[in-house]
């Protein structure tokens, strides 16, 4: 069998989890690494025998890959996801999709023109109870749906923040809701099964007064089947505490702590501990699933099936993070009906 030929753009924190995920998969070959400092293109580049790197994307645009993995700052995604997907890249590009719907829309379209597949990382969808939990919803296991809430509390310190592109409007586009809590509103997203109606939302930049963006954020989100979902996050608590999530149904429950996932289904209890391997290096709320979508997405490509995330998914995620923003700033309800 053919391997696929890999090619990254971005060698900045995050990719310390993609170098551990390539070393675990076998029909791939990581070929090249591309990032505007050229000492952490080749530091990455050492991991792999024959991986070239340079600091210039015209070069990457150049060598002939089958996937391009974007890992670069939120405002550069859709420049960066255009260029390879025109070049005749496949590509899986880290979350948000972008930071605005138009850099998003634009993104899809592009990939719809070319017939190259985009997908976009939600890990947390690879757990292994959220997997189970996915298909007793699915099934119709639990009977409607009644209510969700989700809390974050994590800690971000001022150094977080001095990064050239972090705590901006216009380059991170925001703060705790797009970069941190965007995994807990598409989780939600996901296993509801429904698009949001309404937003009734707060946000406020509470504790780390140097950045621009909010450290905190809480909202009343009602989705059109009727579950309203209760949302809160901050980045000022003391340690990265487990996130939690918990969906309530006629039959029973869902609560996922980190990524240890509680199943209460007509009076039964089913624990589901993750299984993911531990990564070498990284942050530990990261969490240990990006080998899990990355293998996937790989699969499909080589069975030319549907990949994960698809674009147009990632955006209704991303319309949620936005309208939760709108509603803050206009300090009202608002619709997300069309």
């Amino acid at each position: 069998m053919n391997k696929l030929k890999v090619g990254v753009i971005g060698c900045g924190r995050i990719s310390v989890v993609y170098a551990e995920a390539f070393k675990r998969l076998s029909n791939i070959e990581v070929k090249y690494a591309l990032d505007i400092d050229l000492r952490r293109a080749e530091k990455f580049a050492m991991n792999f025998s024959g991986c070239e790197y340079s600091d210039s994307i015209e070069d990457l645009l150049q060598k002939n890959l089958d996937v391009v993995h974007v890992l670069s700052p939120h405002y550069l995604h859709r420049e960066h996801v255009i260029q390879c997907l025109e070049a005749g890249f496949n590509v899986l590009t880290e979350k948000p999709i972008a930071t605005t719907l138009e850099d998003g829309r634009a993104m899809a379209e592009t990939a719809k023109n070319t017939g190259k597949k985009l997908g976009v990382i939600f890990q947390n969808r690879y757990i292994d109870g959220i997997i189970e939990a996915k298909k007793l919803i699915d099934q119709g296991a639990f009977g409607k749906i009644t209510g969700a809430w989700s809390s974050l509390n994590w800690h971000r310190p001022p150094s977080y923040y001095q990064i050239e592109w972090k705590g901006s409007w216009e380059k991170e586009g925001g703060g705790v809701v797009i970069d941190q809590a965007i995994h807990s509103i598409d989780l939600v997203r996901y296993l509801v099964g429904s698009e949001v109606k309404s937003i009734k939302a707060q946000i406020d930049t509470r504790v780390l007064t140097q950045i621009e963006v909010e450290d905190v954020a809480s909202a009343a989100i009602t989705f059109e089947n009727g579950v309203i979902y209760s949302f809160f996050a901050c980045n000022y608590f003391t340690s990265n505490s487990p996130i939690r999530i918990e969906l309530s149904a006629e039959n029973g429950s869902i609560l996922l702590e980190g990524e240890k996932v509680t199943i209460r289904l007509n009076g039964k209890e089913l624990i589901i501990h993750p299984t993911a391997e531990i990564k070498g290096e990284g942050e530990t709320y990261w969490s240990n699933y990006h080998t899990s979508q990355l293998k996937h997405y790989y699969q499909c490509l080589l069975n030319d099936k549907p990949v994960p995330v698809s674009p147009d998914d990632a955006i209704k995620t991303l319309e949620v993070v936005l309208g939760i923003y709108e509603s803050a700033k206009r300090m009202s309800r608002v619709s997300m009906e069309k």
